[in-house]
C-alpha cells in the first residue's frame, strides 16, 4: 500500500442521519471546529480508488498527529506525527514508507492554525441542503492535490473527507461518532514506539 491508495472513489451517503435540510456552514464556523478539535477517535470506512473498503480506527491529536489502524484482513498501519507520514504494510515484507506530511491533503485538518478563509485555499464551498462540503488545497502547492471534507451543522461535525491526491486516486474515508474526550498517549503516533519490531524504516 502507498500514498497514492491510502489517503480518499464513488458518491456515497453519509453513514449517518442527517437532517431534512441545513444552511450552508461558514467557513469561519468549519475552521473554528477544527482549531477546537483536539483528539477523536473512532472507527472509519475507506473507499480506495479501485473500488475496494477497508474498515478500522482512527485517531486523531491535533496538531499534526494522526492514526489509522486498519482491520484484518488489512493490517495496514498508517501514521502521522513530526512532519511525516509512515506507512507500514505488514503484507508486502517491506520497509515502511515514509512521505512529507505537508505533501498531503490531511497536512490542511491537522495544521496548528486552520484558516480556511486563506487567500486561495479554498476552491470550493457549496451544500446540498443536508451537509456542506469544503475543498480546500495548499496555495502554495496545489500540484499535492486537494481534500474535500463534508460537515453536517446543530453541531458542526466532521463526517466525512475524500482526498484526491496528486496522482489522480480518489479515496473516501467515512468517519463513524468520533469521541472528542478520547485521552491519547504521544507514543501512539511515534513510528518508533507503535511499529512492529524489525520493521526497519
Amino acid at each position: 500500500m502507498n500514498i497514492r491508495t491510502l489517503l480518499p472513489a464513488v458518491a456515497i451517503v453519509l453513514a449517518t442521519a442527517l437532517p431534512a435540510a441545513a444552511q450552508q456552514i461558514s467557513l469561519n464556523a468549519i475552521s473554528n471546529y477544527l482549531n477546537n478539535l483536539q483528539t477523536a477517535k473512532g472507527a472509519f470506512t475507506q473507499v480506495n480508488d479501485d473500488g475496494t473498503i477497508s474498515t478500522g480506527t482512527i485517531y486523531i491529536k491535533r496538531p499534526g498527529r494522526i492514526r489509522f489502524e486498519y482491520n484484518p484482513p488489512d493490517k495496514q498501519l498508517v501514521l502521522a506525527s513530526g512532519g511525516a507520514v509512515v506507512i507500514y504494510d505488514p503484507k508486502t515484507n517491506e520497509p515502511p514508507e515514509t512521505y512529507p506530511l505537508a505533501r498531503t491533503p490531511l497536512s490542511i485538518i491537522l495544521a496548528k492554525n486552520v484558516n480556511l478563509s486563506r487567500a486561495r485555499m479554498v476552491v470550493g464551498h457549496k451544500s446540498d441542503g443536508k451537509s456542506t462540503t469544503v475543498k480546500a488545497q495548499d496555495p502554495e502547492h496545489p500540484e499535492y492535490g486537494n481534500i474535500e471534507l463534508v460537515f453536517t451543522a446543530n453541531p458542526v461535525e466532521l463526517r466525512q473527507w475524500v482526498i484526491n491526491d496528486d496522482g489522480g486516486n480518489r479515496t473516501t474515508v467515512i468517519l463513524g461518532e468520533l469521541d472528542k474526550k478520547a485521552r491519547m498517549n504521544n507514543l501512539l503516533f511515534n513510528p518508533d514506539s507503535a511499529l512492529p519490531q524489525g520493521s526497519d524504516r
